[in-house]
């Protein structure tokens, strides 16, 4: 059978055409017979049918929607059943302003909490599914969750083994130089399940703190787990903000990460939403400085109550030219002044040259201090 009709007419098609052609053509000239077999009548031949062919790399980037240079489309073929996992989250700048003083805060109470030489370094602020973290922590781990309370829902803080192993060594008196001792395989003891409960009190602590200059918040420590599934506080499909601590103490040390699903930043979702200028959080101090300056030249009116009367609205509708309205007021009476419906002073009538004038005798207005 002859090749080249074929190889003219495919010759204006496309590069998945031209493979469907080529299989075709396979397929109708069937392979040759084996040459252990070349006795054999050519009928036997025919009827042992056609092999299967492996598919190269082009061919199989071809029909996955790739191009053959390799930079293929990101929209087209498998690379976008891949990515339709993927979601996009909004950044939450004033977050990555409290994980920094964060950072700096556990410095310090780590330094104090273990008497040892401590590095905090932050490492990554990723934003992933609540279900995909979890199917991610490396065991052995303990899964702290804790709960806070102004904002009525739940965190996690997951602390690796080398962490475990490093803090339980440093605190029960481990010498300096020599690598924290990790056995595994067996469940962790008393012993460390409550230190790491301390580092957990003091890592809550400071992410209070650090959540201070924001909004009010306590974090309370929940339990301890070291089986992810019980460790489950929002749905897997839920989206989560992890950040990823890196704990040095000389040569010793590991990992914690803390997540916190985006339902429970939803309290405090507009304020983290700001972003940082200045040395305060969220605030811009000239912007207040021109509100302020601005307010102490607004223009009120201030409205001198000489006396209230209570009528019937009969009484009222027939008021006439010449009508008198009789006042339970004197010249001493004292008089309200009000901006608006408040209140603000009371004072007395008198006159100053050729206008009338009112002593302020006190004030009803407080002014919060």
């Amino acid at each position: 059978m002859a090749d080249t009709p074929e190889t003219g007419a495919t010759a204006g098609m496309s590069e998945e055409e031209r493979l469907a052609a080529e299989w075709a053509a396979e397929a109708e000239k069937g392979d040759q017979p084996a040459p252990a077999a070349e006795g054999a009548a050519d009928g036997d031949a025919d009827a042992g049918g056609a092999s299967t062919r492996a598919l190269n790399q082009d061919e199989i980037d071809s029909l996955l929607g790739f191009d053959g240079g390799g930079g293929g489309d990101d929209n087209s073929g498998i690379q976008a059943i891949i990515n339709s996992a993927l979601v996009s989250y909004e950044r939450l700048p004033m977050l990555e302003v409290v994980y920094d003083r964060l950072v700096r805060m556990l410095t310090t109470s780590l330094r104090n909490f273990t008497s040892d030489n401590v590095e905090v370094s932050l490492d990554a602020i990723t934003s992933v599914r609540f279900g995909d973290y979890l199917n991610s922590v490396p065991l052995p781990a303990m899964l702290s969750v804790f709960k806070a309370e102004q904002w009525d829902n739940y965190g996690l803080l997951t602390v690796d083994s080398a962490l475990i192993y490093s803090i339980v060594d440093v605190l029960l008196g481990g010498r300096r130089g020599t690598a924290a001792m990790r056995i595994e395989g067996r469940p962790y003891t008393t012993i460390e399940r409550n230190l790491v409960e301390r580092l957990v009190s003091v890592v809550l602590t400071d992410l209070a703190a650090a959540f201070d200059q924001l909004t009010k918040v306590d974090f309370r420590f929940e339990r301890l787990e070291t089986n992810p599934r019980f460790a489950t506080i929002a749905r897997p499909a839920n989206a989560a903000i992890v950040a990823k601590l890196r704990i040095d103490m000389e040569d010793r040390g590991g990992r914690l990460e803390l997540v916190l699903p985006y339902a429970t930043l939803e309290p405090v979702r507009e304020v983290l939403l700001q972003m940082f200028m200045g040395e305060k959080f969220g605030r811009d101090s000239i912007w207040e400085g021109h509100l302020a300056s601005e307010l102490w030249l607004t223009d009120v009116d201030i409205e001198a109550v000489l006396d209230q009367v209570e009528m019937s609205f009969e009484d009222v509708l027939n008021f006439k030219v010449g009508t008198r309205l009789m006042l339970n007021a004197s010249p001493d009476s004292t008089i309200e002044l009000r901006c608006g419906q408040m209140g603000m002073f009371i004072g007395r009538m008198g006159r100053r040259g050729d206008h009338l004038a009112i002593s302020v005798d006190q004030k009803l207005l407080k002014r919060d201090t």
